[in-house]
């Protein structure tokens, strides 16, 4: 007697919805993913009991003909691929045709549809576990399609012990809706749990709309401290917004990628905007972002997982430099000077036009209308602070070599008086210094306060990176090269990249199959554990095609460099030495954050201050 046998449709549906049918969130997201692909513009859900009681899911798009009901309840049944060549080429959410068989097999599901715009009457699919025996029968209903699932895993009480409380399972339900309403702005969702509507959302057409819908799901403080950014470069094009570093979060839970309208968690997406933000982002926290990519479909491949979360780029390297480098220009291109003051009702959020706004709570700037993609103003070092410039061996500053650099601001700069008919520049003009910290300004929107070493810092460290580009990094070769076991692959990857581990001083020879020879490093690594740098360096070259660990290293040195050159606290500054250092934070990237992340200065709006002091009450 064989032992291989042939699984009965019932088993082989059940072992499917294992991988399909998760929770009740995930009975959501099958069937409002097939909705948009059938052109839905309005999409209603209604869930009892977190979802585990009733699923209810109605659209307004093409719906289906009688004839189809009962093949879109059999496995391996679709309308939206047939051939390799449009698998290839998936533009749509859905494609595989196991969702409904996979959902029907654990549930009691009902099919409502109707093709006929003209007409009311439809027709009805029910089955319920078992051998999936589908009846169908006549049943009104407008243009669209309607599907009701009941009693989730009621056939299968092991994977229903394993749902959590109704709380935790409704809220990873309303994630997904969340998600895919950030997908589609042009489609209107409603939620209703238990009887009670929780969201309305309608369509957005215009940029203000979309960004109420990104506000309603995101939250207020999102916009409040995002920018919107746009980059094309055919055949990519990323657009969407991206949260400031000051807006940063202990969790990775706001963070929306969306690939061709599909939400993905990519973890070359997730490199590459770690990448962009590690200048500016305090240890430990996790920057938020909604960000759209439009390549190709040709171009990425959705058909390697089970739940489609994951995609595989076709030119990962590509795909991964072009995020980086778009985010990277966008927070670097933040400046004071963009921030135009707070809207009248003094509330940031209250406000989501095209215009822009400083958030009263950070200083930074709510939302920006464009970005230049320009070359950075090109800065000469000041002070002596451009003896640093490539990479030469860390010293000391000089006593006094901070505040030196401090007062040669006054002399560079030519400042207009406060209070004159000039135009108030975006920090505006010093008023006094506290404690010999910080330094209080007064400005078109009402009181900035700024940590006057931290903003040095900046400046300091934004200054020796360019002088660090300009001059190039010095390198010296090792009296005693050091050898490195690695894999067969990792030598193969050091040969391929050899050019990039030169342009950043580090020579890696190939001595053997298994061996890499360590010939030369930077200077400023001499004291640094070179051999796990190279290790680390070649996994993320296996892994996303790309590396920053030795720009990260030797940018940490300069950091440190900063940090000591930078004027320290209790320092008397003079009015024009206060005055010339907000210029140049308006002036320098990355000006609204230390270089470990920590805010450089904040504004308090006259609205505030006025509640402050109950006016007006």
């Amino acid at each position: 007697m064989s032992s291989i046998r042939l699984l009965s449709p019932r088993l082989a549906n059940q072992i499917a919805a294992g991988e399909v049918v998760e929770r009740p969130a995930s009975v959501v997201k099958e069937v409002l993913e097939n909705s948009l692909d059938a052109g839905a513009t309005r999409v209603d859900i209604e869930v009892e009991g977190g979802g585990s009681k009733l699923i209810r899911i109605r659209d307004n798009g093409t719906g289906m003909a009688p004839d189809d009901l009962p093949l879109a309840l059999a496995r391996h049944a679709t309308s939206k691929i047939a051939s390799l060549e449009d698998l290839e080429r998936v533009g749509s959410l859905g494609f595989r045709g196991e969702a409904l068989a996979s959902i029907g097999s654990v549930s009691r599901l009902t099919l409502t549809s109707n093709c006929d715009e003209h007409s009311s009457q439809g027709s009805s699919a029910a089955c319920e576990g078992r051998e999936m025996d589908v009846q169908l029968k006549p049943a009104p209903h407008p243009q669209g399609t309607t599907v009701e699932v009941r009693d989730l895993f009621f056939n299968t009480p092991a994977r229903r012990k394993f749902l959590r409380t109704e709380k935790t399972e409704f809220n990873h339900l309303e994630e997904v809706v969340k998600r895919l309403a950030l997908s589609r702005f042009d489609v209107a969702f409603s939620l209703r749990h238990n009887g009670r509507v929780l969201h309305t959302l309608k369509p957005g057409t215009t940029e203000a709309e979309r960004q109420r819908r990104v506000a309603t799901v995101c939250g207020p403080a999102f916009m409040e401290q995002a920018l919107f950014i746009e980059n094309d470069a055919s055949p990519l094009r990323l657009w969407g917004w991206v949260g400031l570093p000051t807006f940063s979060r202990s969790q990775a839970d706001l963070q929306y990628f969306f690939v061709n309208g599909r939400i993905i968690r990519d973890r070359l997406v997730a490199h590459a905007v770690k990448q962009a933000y590690r200048d500016v982002l305090y240890h430990g926290r996790h920057p938020a972002f909604v960000l759209y990519l439009e390549l190709d479909p040709a171009q990425v491949d959705v058909n390697v997982h089970p739940t489609k979360h994951e995609v595989r780029f076709r030119d990962g390297r590509a795909v991964h430099n072009f995020i980086f480098a778009s985010l990277h220009r966008a927070l670097a291109d933040v400046r004071p000077g963009d921030s135009q003051g707070v809207n009248a009702a003094g509330d940031p959020a209250a406000e989501l036009g095209d215009g822009m706004a400083v958030n009263t709570e950070t200083g930074e700037i709510s939302r920006q209308s464009g970005l230049s993609w320009g070359s950075p103003p090109q800065t000469a070092a000041a002070g002596g602070f451009g003896g640093f410039g490539g990479y030469r061996a860390p010293v000391s500053p000089a006593p006094g070599q901070a505040m030196e650099q401090v007062r040669d601001y006054g002399r560079v700069h030519a400042l207009p008086q406060a209070g004159s008919e000039e135009e108030v520049p975006p920090l505006g003009y010093a008023l006094a210094q506290l404690k010999g910290i910080y330094i209080l300004a007064e400005n078109a929107a009402g009181l900035v306060l700024v940590d006057m070493h931290a903003a040095h810092e900046r400046i300091t460290y934004e200054r020796l990176k360019t002088a660090r580009a300009s001059e190039g990094i010095r390198s010296q070769p090792l009296l005693v090269p050091r050898a490195v076991a690695v894999s067969q692959r990792e030598v193969a990857v050091a040969a391929e990249h050899a050019g990039f581990f030169e342009g950043l001083g580090l020579r890696v020879d190939v001595a053997g199959e298994e061996s890499l020879v360590i010939r030369q490093i930077p200077v400023s690594l001499r004291d640094s554990d070179v051999e796990q740098l190279l290790r680390d360096v070649l996994a993320d070259l296996i892994e996303f095609g790309s590396s920053d660990r030795i720009e990260s290293h030797l940018d940490e040195i300069l950091s440190t460099m900063a940090c000591h050159g930078s004027v320290r606290a209790n320092r008397r500054l003079t009015i024009p030495e206060m005055n010339a250092l907000l210029r140049d934070m308006e002036e320098t990237e990355r000006s609204g954050q230390c270089n470990h992340g920590r805010p450089t200065w904040t504004q308090l709006g006259i609205e505030e201050l006025d509640k402050l002091f109950l006016r007006g009450r």
